[in-house]
């Protein structure tokens, strides 16, 4: 689970939207037309919900102008920074840790729309891993955060501590994405 008020002490995340700080944009449907930014076909936070919003607004047929893959949230917000792009969809984690250690950027940028939340991404062990091993990686890291020595890393990137999960706790992202299959939304546009 992360830090923060806005996670509700819930194993979940967001996709903060955003854009310059002087851009005119001021919603998520500002972007009709505009220029969109994301890191990689295969995030949840920076392309498959966006894909799902899509959706839900009957937004299948083309919505953005330019969509571009940078391959990596930071690369987004950098864009997005200089004006390369007008806007990105990025994950909240990740926002939160670029703002703590570049505060510079909040004075450039803005948060027009918090898509989610959304189940946080796991940490998993491959199937040939053997059952014990997994078993005491898993108890490792549900211990973490009440370990002193661990503390101070797990702050470092704003988690408050881990929980365990099985595969339906990932029925949301599920049925986002059986959302824009049922759709045939596979690609933003």
């Amino acid at each position: 689970m992360l830090q923060g008020r806005r996670y509700g002490g819930r194993p979940v995340y967001f996709s903060d939207v955003i854009v310059r700080r002087e851009s005119d944009i001021r919603s998520f449907a500002d972007l009709r037309d505009r220029s969109f930014a994301y890191n990689e076909t295969s995030s949840h936070s920076g392309y498959g919900i966006v894909r799902f919003v899509l959706v839900t607004m009957g937004e299948t047929h083309g919505f953005f102008g330019r969509v571009v893959k940078s391959g990596a949230h930071e690369i987004s917000i950098g864009w997005v920074m200089r004006g390369e792009v007008e806007s990105a969809a990025i994950d909240s984690q990740v926002l939160a840790l670029e703002l703590r250690d570049r505060p510079w950027l909040a004075k450039g940028l803005r948060v027009i729309a918090s898509l989610g939340p959304s189940t946080i991404q796991p940490v998993v062990a491959g199937a040939h891993v053997p059952e014990a091993t997994r078993g005491a990686v898993l108890d490792a890291f549900l211990a973490m955060g009440r370990d002193p020595a661990a503390r101070g890393f797990l702050d470092r990137g704003l988690v408050a501590t881990f929980e365990a999960a099985d595969s339906a706790s990932y029925d949301d992202i599920r049925a986002m994405v059986q959302a824009c299959e049922a759709a045939r939304f596979l690609v933003l546009r």
